[in-house]
């Protein structure tokens, strides 16, 4: 019982994950992996504490092949050797590598035949964007999945399995939580059940029995043990999405002093991630091509934040808040784009015209591909007339501009050149 619940509870079979319902769920493609015991090296890419190690270790438990753990930046060469020595014995070994974005060239280079023989199959995790941080030779022989942040719904799963289960869980205790706490362990953690659970075991072993022998967790006792403050004391549950979406109707409707308060809601509940997301998706949704600096210098003064951390990060959101509250608005691309996905969704696409085609390789004319097409850039103005969308859509106009920015006029009046049809 030395090791910590969320170490505890990881789960020995793939039907015992929670969320991660796109890779792991039944019909996905870890799924068919597993149902078909036909295993490949793969690398998991996401934040800290949403299921990473227990996916690999549940694809090992349902497998029955032999599973260990090793981390990029601690672990040797030695160790690497000693792991494919044991797999040479018996047959195929999982590796679960920890932090492999820190592999070295001589452990990469020690590793890729084992890969290549298929005698390691490599689970690599990482919190860092493998396209940018995996050196290629690795990268190329792995699949790599993403993993999300978990709902509230799926953190709650796992807490309650871990009240229940008397032996490697808190079931062997009495524990009565206030529905108020539970949803602050859930929602406060931003998606790391890892959090979440070893939050929850200290609340448990730090809280005195009550006179009938239960260990009452209250939602003070909950703030304490994350060392973060409920967003609010409401029993609905329903206050911390509903401030994110108060934030964002207030700085769609210009209205400065609200948005900063809904702003210091989310500060004060320490949500420096969703704070993030929220302003990235108001920015280019709301904003967009009303004020494009306003939307970059919003993306830079949050990846400012991001860098400092509270409470440091609270002036550059003040900043992009407060601008993006007072900036014109336009909806315009948001729209456009969703009713072109429309389009696409109801079978609204077509073929692409032959002109368009790719025809960047031996044979392309002889499949009268990009024969016909007509290169801008050779006449005047660097614009000709010709089509460009699939038959089915010929005349279609997703883009539609607002005229109550400079910017936006102004790219109303080249699309004026470009659909004559449609003055201004």
């Amino acid at each position: 019982m030395n090791q910590p619940l969320a170490y505890r509870m990881r789960p020995t079979s793939i039907d015992d994950v929670v969320g991660q319902e796109h890779l792991i769920g039944h019909g996905k493609i870890i799924w068919r992996m597993v149902e078909a015991k036909r295993l490949s090296s793969m690398v998991l890419y996401g934040p800290p504490g949403i299921g990473k190690t227990s996916i690999a270790s549940a694809i090992a438990g349902s497998t029955q092949y032999a599973f260990r753990s090793l981390n990029a930046a601690v672990h040797t060469k030695k160790d690497l050797q000693i792991v494919a020595e044991e797999a040479k014995m018996s047959g195929s070994v999982i590796l679960l590598l920890d932090e492999i974005h820190r592999l070295d060239q001589p452990k990469q280079d020690f590793l890729l035949p084992h890969l290549e023989s298929g005698q390691i199959i490599l689970i690599g995790a990482t919190t860092e964007n493998p396209y940018l941080s995996i050196h290629p030779a690795i990268r190329s022989r792995c699949q790599i999945f993403e993993l999300m942040p978990l709902t509230s719904q799926a953190i709650e799963k796992a807490l309650n399995r871990a009240l229940k289960d008397k032996i490697n869980g808190l079931g062997q205790y009495s524990i009565n939580i206030d529905k108020e706490a539970m949803l602050h362990f859930t929602r406060a953690t931003n998606g790391d059940v890892r959090s979440a659970l070893n939050a929850l075991e200290l609340a448990v072993m730090s809280t005195e029995k009550n006179e009938e022998g239960t260990i009452h967790i209250t939602l003070n006792i909950a703030e304490e043990c994350l060392q973060r403050q409920s967003l609010t004391h409401d029993k609905g549950g329903d206050a911390h999405y509903d401030t994110i979406s108060a934030l964002q109707k207030s700085i769609r409707g210009s209205d400065v002093d609200a948005a900063l308060h809904y702003l210091g809601r989310l500060i004060v509940a320490g949500d420096l991630k969703i704070i993030a997301r929220r302003l990235m998706v108001t920015a280019y949704e709301d904003i967009g091509l009303a004020n494009p600096a306003g939307a970059a210098r919003a993306t830079a003064a949050i990846q400012a934040a991001e860098r400092l951390g509270f409470p440091e990060a609270r002036i550059p959101l003040a900043n992009a808040v407060i601008e993006l509250c007072l900036s014109e608005k336009s909806n315009t691309a948001y729209r456009a784009i969703d009713q072109a996905i429309a389009d696409i969704k109801k079978g609204g696409y077509g073929d692409i015209p032959s002109h368009l085609k790719d025809a960047h390789y031996a044979g392309a004319k002889k499949l009268k591909r990009g024969l016909d097409y007509q290169y801008p850039h050779n006449f005047e103005k660097a614009w000709v007339k010709q089509q460009y969308l699939p038959d089915p859509l010929i005349g279609k106009k997703y883009y539609q501009p607002k005229l109550n920015s400079k910017f936006e006029t102004a790219l109303a009046q080249q699309l004026n050149k470009f659909r004559p049809q449609d003055p201004l």
